[in-house]
């Protein structure tokens, strides 16, 4: 019997996997000295209160407010840096808890100034910058703070608003304890005929079984389950509903949809042309049922047959160093400058490679103003780490470029904004490797990993924002839904989105009963807004001239300096008009070509 192999503990890890975190704080001690610092310091923001309609006093608060809120930015990566290094050490856990713990106090602090920035005329901020040449860096800042004004309430209407912010979000909350804590799944046979308790987190890998009878008995169970609860998870939705549109009313929008678009200036437009745009373009999502139907050898196909993969997966075992390798040669095209930000993170300790006894899961990318930007990986071979690599490596370099261009205040980006760069880079990293792939199996593969990014991150991404839309509008009409109705109208979207051929079971009714992010109201649309920029970006880069990738670069050295759809549209991608999906549906399109060329062969 083989030797069983145990996950190394941190001390185990080689320091050329770990990521530097030494560079920001050389001990605890010291960072502990920064938090006495943060503690003296930030009380003294308070002293400003009333004073803000001076020039002097104003430039003085925001510089003063840019260092402490530095400061603190600093404690908090640092922090939180270290506790997800190893999870269980109790140290990490405690800096963690005292730096969010003081975060609370510094809100608290500083509340005092947006209100008091709202409560002056435009014309008066005008004047102020006009007196004090120092707050021409602030004027963007300003004004994004002055365009909430028509939406801010008397400050007793703010404080009313606040203290029923629990309340308010109490539909979400109990959702989540219903479906995480009190909801149970029955018990299914696996692949092997043994009984197995159904949970939210083997669904993933039952649906995808190859084994029809197991994806379709997890289905029925995990949905038959859902509909027993329809009702509360209705009420729940609907009571989240009437939240959101309450809130936008009384802030005095035009509209819910509007309230959450409008502080980052999206024109509603955007949203609707996703919707429109997608929908015109259904037939590219009706072939990929048609060919996956064919491939699978089915009679009929069944929603539970999505997930299964037409291609088995090949054996891939890409070491961390070819991976590196890999993403240099695929990112060639972003030019020398690029790669070489792309070297020095890998050689200056970005990145906290493999996984250990008590690391964090996952990846993600963070880091502080003036900080290197981090990147946590659990790297296991697999060509899904490759990809992981690049789209972390992605978002740190957008975060490095605008660090090194843009002031403290203007150098983060938005959400609207958020995912481009870490996507180009995979769409880049997916065109190379299948490019390049000589293997039939693994390029194949490659090629139906790409296409199912495609489905799930465009066409179900949009089917779930039109469904939220729709439900929005009846609600603000004044229509009450019960379960009986959201089924219906989420039935109606699955029969439109998959086409004839697709058979779309009753338990898909109930799919929208489970989705955690239409608690967010508005947000999923920028899943299908990130990837469809991210397309056009990496066909720009891979097409182009050299002046497409610095307007490019352009886009990951402004930050939040300007509003995000002027941005991207600076840069060469227009998010109003519906190009950039019409690209990706291009993409999708030659994808299926592919597919059925290379097994044609």
């Amino acid at each position: 019997m083989g030797e069983v192999k145990k996950l190394k503990t941190r001390g185990e890890i080689e320091a050329k996997y770990k990521w530097n975190v030494e560079k920001m704080y050389l001990t605890d001690e010291v960072w502990e000295e920064d938090f006495k610092k943060l503690q003296q310091i930030a009380p003294r923001l308070g002293e400003y209160k009333g004073k803000l309609n001076e020039a002097k006093t104003l430039l003085e608060y925001l510089n003063n407010y840019v260092e402490v809120l530095s400061l603190f930015e600093d404690l908090a990566v640092y922090a939180h840096l270290r506790g997800d290094e190893d999870t269980a050490n109790s140290k990490y856990q405690i800096m963690k808890d005292k730096i969010s713990t003081y975060g609370a106090e510094f809100s608290a602090i500083t509340s005092f100034f947006i209100p008091e920035v709202l409560k002056m005329k435009e014309n008066q901020i005008k004047k102020l910058i006009d007196q004090e040449g120092g707050l021409k860096l602030y004027e963007l800042f300003l004004e994004q703070i002055m365009e909430k004004k028509p939406h801010v309430l008397s400050e007793e209407e703010e404080k009313i608003l606040a203290s029923v912010s629990d309340c308010l979000s109490a539909p979400g909350n109990i959702f989540g304890m219903l479906t995480n804590a009190d909801m149970t799944f029955p018990v299914i046979r696996d692949e092997e005929g043994n009984e197995v308790e159904l949970t939210e987190g083997n669904y993933s890998v039952f649906i995808r079984s190859k084994d029809r009878r197991v994806r379709k008995e997890a289905f029925e169970a995990l949905f038959g389950t859902y509909e027993k609860f329809k009702n509360t998870v209705a009420t729940t939705y609907t009571a989240s509903h009437k939240n959101f549109i309450f809130k936008a009313k009384t802030r005095k929008y035009n509209s819910a949809l509007e309230s959450s678009l409008k502080p980052d200036k999206i024109p509603v437009e955007v949203y609707h042309n996703v919707v429109d745009t997608i929908n015109k373009n259904l037939t590219s999502l009706h072939r990929y049922v048609d060919i996956k139907k064919r491939l699978l050898g089915l009679e009929e196909i069944h929603m539970y047959d999505l997930y299964v993969s037409v291609i088995d997966a090949p054996e891939f075992n890409v070491e961390y160093e070819d991976g590196v390798i890999l993403c240099e040669k695929a990112l060639e095209p972003l030019g020398t400058e690029y790669l070489d930000i792309f070297r020095e993170g890998i050689e200056e300790g970005w990145i906290d490679v493999y996984e250990n006894k008590g690391k964090r899961g996952g990846a993600y990318s963070s880091g502080s103003y003036n900080s290197m930007p981090y990147v946590l990986l659990n790297y296991n071979n697999q060509v899904n780490d490759v990809s992981t690599l690049a789209h972390e490596m992605g978002h740190s370099i957008h975060s490095y470029y605008a660090r090194k261009n843009q002031p403290y205040i203007y150098a983060d980006y938005v959400l609207f904004c958020a995912e481009v760069a870490s996507t180009t880079n995979e769409c880049l990293l997916m065109d190379y490797l299948i490019k390049s792939e000589k293997d039939k199996a693994r390029r194949l593969f490659l090629i139906n990993q790409q296409l199912e990014g495609i489905r799930t991150t465009v066409f179900r991404q949009t089917m779930f924002a039109e469904f939220e839309l729709l439900t929005h509008e009846k609600m603000e009409k004044g229509e009450s839904l019960s379960s009986e109705e959201l089924c219906k109208i989420y039935h109606d979207l699955n029969e439109k989105y998959f086409g004839k051929s697709m058979v779309v079971d009753k338990g898909i009714d109930m799919e929208w009963s489970r989705i955690p992010h239409f608690y967010r109201d508005f947000y999923v649309y920028q899943y299908v807004t990130g990837f469809a920029a991210a397309n056009s970006f990496s066909q720009i880069i891979l097409n182009g001239t050299e002046e497409d990738v610095e307007k490019y670069k352009g886009f990951l050295k402004a930050g939040g300096s300007d509003y995000p759809i002027n941005i991207l549209k600076n840069a060469g991608v227009d998010m109003t008009t519906p190009k950039p999906l019409e690209d990706t549906i291009r993409r999708f399109d030659e994808l299926l070509d592919m597919l059925e060329k290379e097994l044609a062969q």
